[in-house]
């Protein structure tokens, strides 16, 4: 007992009983309570600032690495960039996510809904529509509908039946190469 007491005070965390570290069966720490054997919270506070910065560094080198944004210009005017497009999304789609099928239907039939709404409510609708993305990008980690959610964002604030035009036939190209 001394000895740990002594170690405690120059710093020294004693060792643990029944093997090396790590973490047990719930991810927190063995043996201690919540916030570890740390003074002030420990790993705890650690593991959080350690998730808040993959979290927000992740976001910032996925802007600079992913490909360009679309163009909502481009995508209006051109069928043949709205195509390649379609292709490039669907390919990284398969690079980086699993098992999407079933969520791009459900957002292509929802975006087919805010399409044949009035026009008064059409922007309203796709402004939830944009929440609704987001929130299925982030609960089924599709990083590579990401594009879409940005180009979403420009066809809301355009307000222009063409632009939600080509985004209805941008989704159903990705839903029909993802096939």
């Amino acid at each position: 007992m001394p000895e740990e007491q002594q170690q405690r005070k120059e710093g020294a965390r004693p060792p643990r009983e029944g093997g090396g570290g790590g973490r047990g069966p719930q991810g927190g720490p063995r043996g201690g309570g919540p916030g570890g054997d740390r003074p002030g919270g420990g790993e705890r506070g650690e593991r959080g600032g350690d998730r808040g910065e993959r979290r927000g560094g992740g976001d910032r080198g996925r802007f600079f690495e992913g490909p360009p944004e679309i163009e909502l210009e481009k995508l209006i005017g051109d069928s043949l960039y709205l195509d390649n497009q379609a292709h490039a999304i669907v390919s990284r789609m398969r690079d980086m996510d699993s098992g999407t099928k079933t969520q791009l239907r459900r957002l292509y039939g929802a975006v087919r809904r805010a399409v044949r709404t009035p026009e008064s409510e059409r922007q309203h609708e796709f402004v939830m529509l944009r929440a609704r993305l987001a929130y299925t990008i982030a609960r089924h980690g599709l990083r590579s509908l990401d594009q879409l959610e940005k180009l979403l964002l420009q066809v809301t604030r355009k307000n222009d039946i063409r632009g939600y035009e080509r985004f209805k036939d941008l989704f159903e190209a990705i839903v029909a190469y993802n096939e």
